[in-house]
């Protein structure tokens, strides 16, 4: 059965794992994680494999590997993704998918987190790309400014945040506005460097070169 983005993202256990698995993070302090932030990667992974030629159906799977890529944080924020990989099977399973597709969503889900990740398909290339380029404002839930942490500065900071695509010269490039009164671009590198090799080498599984642009200025 060929499951649909839209079938996921309207399923109930689907939503309670996404709603419970930010209840988490919240406990521990992190940056938003909820229904913006999977909805958003799953919008722009999508986009990223229909810029870059490739089938619908590859740019749907890459949609739902980026809804359902950090459920696991209902378990532990340990691992994650190994977990989320794990949950995405048991529920896509249960809904009559295909196995093929499970497998490639599931590799996707399992290779998105920086500490282990490795953009093993051209799906798991998008989604990656998309969840780490996820860099806003309003991700921030911390509004105390006195009692934020570098990763709370750094995510406030950032005013404007967009990604583009030029087929032409075989780039993408995440273009940023970030206020350097409240964050300095070293602070940005500094949290950030390796989400964004990491964005490097998924753009280069695209056969494209990753491009940061902050400020108008050209960073990598």
């Amino acid at each position: 059965m060929k499951i649909s983005y839209e079938m996921v993202r309207d399923n109930p256990d689907v939503k309670k794992y996404i709603q419970k698995a930010d209840e988490m993070l919240i406990a521990l302090g992190y940056t938003e994680h909820s229904f913006p932030h999977v909805t958003r990667t799953a919008k722009i992974a999508s986009w990223i494999l229909e810029q870059t030629g490739h089938s619908s159906r590859d740019a749907e799977l890459a949609a739902i590997a980026g809804y359902l890529h950090d459920i696991g944080n209902v378990i532990n924020r340990d691992r994650h993704e190994l977990t989320g990989a794990l949950m995405a099977y048991s529920i896509l399973d249960k809904m009559g998918a295909d196995a093929d597709d499970i497998a490639v969503i599931v590799g996707a889900i399992g290779n998105h987190d920086e500490g282990n990740a490795f953009p093993v398909s051209d799906i798991a290339a998008a989604v990656i790309l998309a969840d780490k380029t996820d860099v806003r404002e309003s991700r921030v839930r911390n509004k105390d400014n006195i009692t934020f942490d570098i990763h709370d500065r750094v995510n406030y900071a950032v005013k404007a945040s967009d990604i583009r695509i030029d087929m032409d010269n075989k780039e993408i490039n995440l273009q940023l506005t970030i206020d350097t009164s409240i964050s300095s671009i070293s602070d940005y590198f500094e949290i950030f460097l390796d989400r964004m090799l990491l964005c490097r080498r998924a753009a280069e599984r695209l056969n494209l070169r990753f491009c940061l642009t902050m400020n108008g200025q050209g960073m990598m």
